[in-house]
């Protein structure tokens, strides 16, 4: 089951932490959450899965910034968030979705236990013009059944920005 707007709110400093919070961006079944300020690209092609690939920040101004077709962006939420007890679940906005800008299309869906702020992946169809703080996405909640393991990952949790992908790692690890 998907929790109401109302249910988030009742949740907050208990099985939710959003910071920071406001009730203008919270929705009949979600939370709208905004781009930060800053960007990472990869500044070489082709990308390899074993390797850490190089990358550049890229900062948006409150003037806006033009992104490109064929440009892999990475992005990350302003806020910050914790669920526990629920399977949290991002997805981009439709208004957004209409500008031509896809965002977060794979892993929609966090795990119990999740902390940490949500590195965004965005493209665009087209040239698009975007500005720091947008609500870029939604996060719904979605309840569990059975015995809860909270995430736990030398990759991902508890990062402070932009995360590139740490799949070279389980190369590393001998996963593969």
């Amino acid at each position: 089951m998907i929790l109401t707007g109302k249910e988030i709110k009742k949740r907050l400093e208990k099985d939710i932490i959003i910071e920071p919070y406001s009730d203008n961006r919270l929705n009949p079944n979600s939370y709208n959450l905004r781009l930060h300020n800053e960007l990472v690209r990869y500044t070489e092609t082709p990308l390899d899965m074993k390797k850490s690939n190089p990358s550049e920040n890229l900062i948006i101004p409150e003037s806006g910034l033009l992104l490109q077709p064929g440009v892999l962006y990475l992005g990350r939420t302003l806020e910050y968030t914790e669920t526990h007890n629920l399977v949290p679940m991002l997805e981009g906005r439709s208004s957004i979705g209409r500008l031509g800008m896809y965002v977060h299309v794979t892993a929609g869906f966090g795990d119990v236990g999740f902390k940490g702020f949500w590195t965004l992946e965005i493209s665009v169809i087209q040239p698009l013009v975007i500005y720091p703080n947008v609500e870029i996405c939604q996060i719904f909640y979605h309840t569990v059944e059975g015995e809860i393991t909270e995430y736990k990952s030398g990759k991902y949790q508890g990062n402070k920005g932009i995360q590139t992908s740490m799949l070279y790692k389980d190369f590393e690890n001998g996963k593969y």
